[in-house]
């Protein structure tokens, strides 16, 4: 994938490789996750966030090496193909990545713009169906922006994600001051199997590190500023990952469970502006994810197709949007509810995250082989928390293996190197 407004001749510094990890791994999924956890396991949340942050940090060293070992790969794809072999095996795994791939972004966008729906929707003292109504409006700009060639820079997507970074801050340390110490109890209201459907909710948050592990070759001295770079995004993510969490359940308590919890929070921080102030954000972020989403998934389908995109793209970007909409009209008709849809495109993201883990511990040595197998076993058991949402992956999987079987192809084109639902400039197409 194409990194963000970043120069390519002269290779990446330092600051501007933190900058694009980060906004790899933050985006419109946190404006709403925290107070989705919370309504799933209360305080307890708080657990699941801190088990996943382990996880973000051995995924980060695995993909660091899949970087460093395979520098000219495809992505997710091309790691799971070069770990499984060129065979059968190597090329059933990376079709069955792919698809997974494509479907969570076809069913991320609807996703994003529930999101962003329901913080204009709370502003305007809008119901469930005005909610629906704005999201089908946000989906149609983006598609009409698609079709014009209207694609948002990857500059200003990494601008939007900085002004999330900022606001969430703000919401943290304004909002604190009002946390109360009875908000956390009881601590596990709903039992602790709750923290393991939370974690696998919460892994929509911490999807990312693969799409810029192809950054490695484009840093100016790998050797030395890789640590640097990884380790300060790692930290970064971290303080607002846990800042959130913490102040979500500390001052919201019971209301930690709202669809809109940083709005929440810069109401309690700023007062009425703080609504304003969210929604304007959560509508560009949405918009600039959507965007992506919709170029990003006509990329993959035309690789997956062995095609370009061309006049093909509109027509993936058409059909995203008609299967965006079918969604939204099941959500508005109350036969899905936005908590039931997320959990669809994470189970398929954390399917491509197991067989690229699966993969790294076959393609690497020594310690980094023991991390990755340690993490491929805890995405694994995360895998196993996502319930009813493994039909997804069945009915995606299961088609891929058979149309890879009935086309005698065994190469998989490459895949986009991006991760949409956590970050707005993730899903931006490929140029590479």
């Amino acid at each position: 994938m194409s990194p963000t407004g970043a120069p390519t001749a002269a290779g990446l510094s330092t600051p501007a490789g933190i900058a694009l990890y980060v906004g790899a791994l933050l985006g419109p999924s946190l404006l709403l996750l925290p107070g989705l956890a919370a309504r799933i396991a209360g305080p307890a949340s708080l657990v699941a966030w801190a088990l996943l942050l382990v996880l973000s940090g051995l995924l980060a060293r695995v993909f660091m090496e899949l970087g460093r070992t395979l520098p000219g790969a495809d992505g997710v794809v091309g790691y799971t193909r070069a770990g499984f072999g060129p065979g059968r095996l190597g090329a059933g795994a990376a079709r069955v990545v792919g698809w997974c791939f494509l479907a969570g972004v076809v069913l991320g966008a609807p996703v994003v713009c529930l999101i962003g729906a329901g913080y204009v929707a709370d502003l305007i003292g809008g119901d469930p169906t005005a909610t629906v109504l704005l999201a089908a409006v946000l989906l149609a700009v983006v598609v009409a922006m698609a079709l014009a060639g209207r694609a948002v820079r990857g500059g200003v997507q990494l601008a939007l994600v900085a002004l999330l970074a900022v606001l969430v801050t703000v919401a943290v340390l304004g909002a604190a001051p009002h946390a109360r110490g009875g908000n956390w109890t009881p601590f596990a209201p709903h039992g602790w199997w709750s923290v393991g459907r939370a974690a696998s909710v919460l892994m929509l948050s911490f999807v990312g590190w693969e799409a810029i592990s192809p950054l490695v070759a484009r840093l100016r001295d790998p050797g030395r500023q890789l640590p640097r770079v990884i380790g300060s995004a790692f930290a970064v993510t971290a303080v607002i990952y846990l800042g959130l969490a913490v102040v979500t359940v500390g001052v919201l308590g019971q209301r930690a469970g709202t669809g809109v919890p940083l709005a929440d929070l810069l109401d309690v921080a700023l007062g009425g502006t703080g609504r304003y102030l969210a929604a304007a954000a959560a509508v560009a972020l949405t918009l600039a994810a959507t965007n992506a989403y919709l170029s990003g998934a006509a990329e993959l389908a035309g690789r997956l197709r062995g095609a370009g995109t061309g006049r093909r793209g509109h027509d993936v970007q058409l059909a995203v949007a008609g299967i965006g909409l079918l969604v939204l009209g099941l959500v508005g008709a109350g036969l899905m509810t936005l908590d039931a849809l997320v959990a669809v495109p994470t189970a398929l993201f954390v399917t491509v995250y197991a067989l690229c883990t699966a993969a790294a511990v076959r393609l690497t040595t020594g310690g980094t082989r023991v991390l990755a197998a340690l993490a491929c076993a805890v995405v694994l058991v995360i895998l196993g928390f996502s319930g009813w949402a493994l039909l997804a992956v069945v009915a995606v999987a299961g088609p891929a293996v058979v149309a890879g079987r009935a086309s005698g192809r065994h190469r998989v084109p490459a895949a986009p190197t991006c991760a949409p639902l956590t970050s707005a400039r993730r899903a931006a197409p490929s140029r590479r």
